[in-house]
């Protein structure tokens, strides 16, 4: 990957193992710093809104974000029974946070994220995904996830959303078999897990079907990957992985999903149902 522009005034992320790249116009640079863990870069674009760069990997950006946080709260909550206790792992962002808050039946929610300066930074320049921040309900931790998850008590949660970065540095340990194993002994008998699991076009061989592998080798039962589109990231297309040991997760509570009582941009009912139905390539990861 690379933050060489095409030309000048264009920002580009270059995904080298695939031959891909995916360019943005933007207009000026608003904040630069080094972080303890990662660059932390926030650009002006001409159409995408801001624009958050880690390491000159594309994160975040205003215009479509709703896609990544709403699929990666929203069809875990729904499919559990009745989520109270949630942890979010990374997220620093703060937007997979604020979803998970707009269900009224969740009593507590941790954000447990090493980088304290991206959550810090987002505060300033993506507010609007922070709005949730000061919620009674919510904890802010900058530390280690998964050293926090080690130590926490067994059973204690409901579900577990792992929004990391590319399985790379820092965030490396938290798609092996070990921190899976740690993950099904903090959840509660119906605890779910979910995790961004990359692209289906180019990850599902080299990452989604290794996920699958540890996710069974841990003890989880029942699990299923989600495809979502999503611009900026590599191929265009994304996806997370749920997994239970009790649950079945192809299925979801349909009707509080059709009912829902808070907005959302792209995930309802309808949504949820579709994302479950894979593609041929893809049907053989729950065999």
């Amino acid at each position: 990957m690379s933050d060489t522009p095409l030309n000048e005034g264009w920002f580009t992320e270059v995904w080298s193992p695939e031959g891909s790249a995916f360019s943005l116009e933007v207009t000026a640079k608003l904040h630069e710093e080094q972080s303890e863990f990662q660059k932390i870069e926030i650009f002006e674009t001409r159409h995408w809104g801001r624009l958050m760069v880690l390491d000159g990997c594309y994160m975040v950006t205003d215009r479509d974000n709703f896609l990544y946080h709403e699929m990666m709260t929203h069809p875990a909550l729904f499919t559990h029974p009745d989520p109270k206790k949630v942890l979010v792992i990374g997220g620093g962002d703060c937007g997979t946070l604020r979803e998970v808050l707009k269900h009224p039946n969740v009593e507590q929610a941790w954000q447990v994220e090493i980088d304290e300066r991206v959550t810090r930074v987002s505060e300033e320049y993506f507010p609007a995904l922070c709005e949730s921040n000061g919620d009674p309900r919510a904890s802010l931790l900058f530390e280690d996830g998964i050293a926090w998850i080690k130590n926490c008590e067994p059973g204690d949660l409901d579900v577990i959303i792992v929004d990391s970065t590319d399985p790379v540095g820092p965030a490396a340990g938290l798609f092996n078999r070990e921190f899976f194993g740690h993950c099904l002994r903090a959840l509660g008998e119906d605890g779910l897990l979910v995790q961004q699991s990359e692209s289906p076009l180019f990850h599902t061989e080299t990452l989604i079907k290794e996920m699958y592998r540890e996710m069974r080798a841990a003890g989880f039962k029942s699990l299923q990957t989600l495809p979502f589109p999503q611009p900026i990231y590599p191929s265009g297309w994304w996806s997370c992985t749920m997994a239970s040991q009790g649950l079945d997760v192809t299925g979801f509570r349909e009707a509080d999903a059709g009912a829902k009582a808070f907005e959302t941009l792209y995930y309802n009912a309808g949504v949820h149902k579709g994302a479950l139905a894979l593609p041929e390539f893809m049907k053989g990861l729950a065999e």
